[in-house]
């Protein structure tokens, strides 16, 4: 029987021209259960690049205050809004996405009733470690059960709790990061870079002079002839004594103001040509993807 099935199989080659190395060159992506020989698990993978196809998100923080900004996909038409790219979650957090929006919405649900869960059972608002957590359990589940797929989602997750202001990233893989500031998305190269050169002046930055860095770090991920507007600008801010919200309307208007008026000196124009040189060739064409 064996020598017949490989009998039929050269037949095939034979007939069709496709080699065994082309026949069996994807059959290690099939599912999120298998292996290749190098230790990958390709349906991760792609996940984590779906990510990489949504417009740019970002969060920073200083001793008080975090603070979420997000580009929000531009519509095929005159006829459709902007895709939402923020969320609120809790009064003491939000999350910013890049990926697929219908997970994005999912996994938010998710942390709507975790946080609601820990008011009702212990009267008190989630951790955010707890939060993030319980997060990287339930995406762990889809990397692992035969049947389903990765979340193609990344999460920016700004709050703020009794240890202080927060920023979480969250990846398809399960992995999350408490960060001092993260950039994720199509060219978030380019944010993040602005964030690593200036990472030492958060810390003490007012509330308007983080918004100002978080919208400078966008605009640096921005394509050419794009321009930072309030319809295509996502802006939150959650801290002490401030519940998680968004910025929208003529308050955002008076942040672009200053954005567009501070203008590039040699230094600043030095670091978005560094930061646009290292952004990767598929973060460049990210915007061809049906992603938020």
């Amino acid at each position: 029987v064996i020598h017949r099935f490989l009998f039929g199989l050269w037949v095939v080659e034979r007939r069709t021209g496709v080699t065994k190395s082309k026949m069996f060159r994807n059959q290690y992506d099939s599912d999120v259960c298998t292996w290749s020989p190098g230790g990958r698990i390709h349906q991760i993978e792609y996940a984590m690049e779906a990510v990489k196809q949504g417009s740019c998100a970002l969060g920073l923080k200083s001793k008080s205050t975090a603070c979420l900004v997000a580009l929000k996909r531009a519509p095929d038409s005159q006829l459709s809004s902007h895709q939402q790219k923020v969320f609120r979650v809790d009064d003491h957090v939000g999350v910013a996405t890049a990926g697929l929006a219908s997970d994005a919405r999912l996994l938010t649900h998710y942390m709507r009733n975790e946080c609601l869960n820990s008011k009702f059972v212990y009267d008190r608002k989630l951790p955010m470690s707890r939060l993030v957590g319980s997060v990287g359990d339930k995406s762990q589940v889809n990397t692992q059960r035969y049947g389903g797929r990765p979340f193609g989602i990344g999460l920016v997750v700004g709050g703020y709790d009794a240890k202080g202001p927060h920023i979480y990233q969250t990846c398809p893989s399960a992995n999350f990061f408490d960060c001092k500031a993260m950039a994720i998305g199509a060219r978030s190269q380019s944010s993040k870079t602005y964030l690593e050169r200036h990472m030492d002046e958060f810390p003490d930055a007012s509330t308007d002079e983080l918004i100002r860095h978080g919208l400078l770090a966008l605009r640096d991920s921005l394509a050419s002839g794009t321009d930072l507007t309030v319809d295509n600008v996502a802006l939150a801010i959650v801290g002490e004594g401030v519940d998680f919200h968004l910025i929208e309307g003529e308050a955002l208007a008076k942040h672009l103001e200053g954005v567009e008026t501070s203008g590039s000196g040699p230094a600043e124009e030095e670091e978005a040509a560094g930061g646009a040189a290292a952004a990767t060739e598929e973060e460049a064409g990210g915007d061809e993807m049906a992603t938020d």
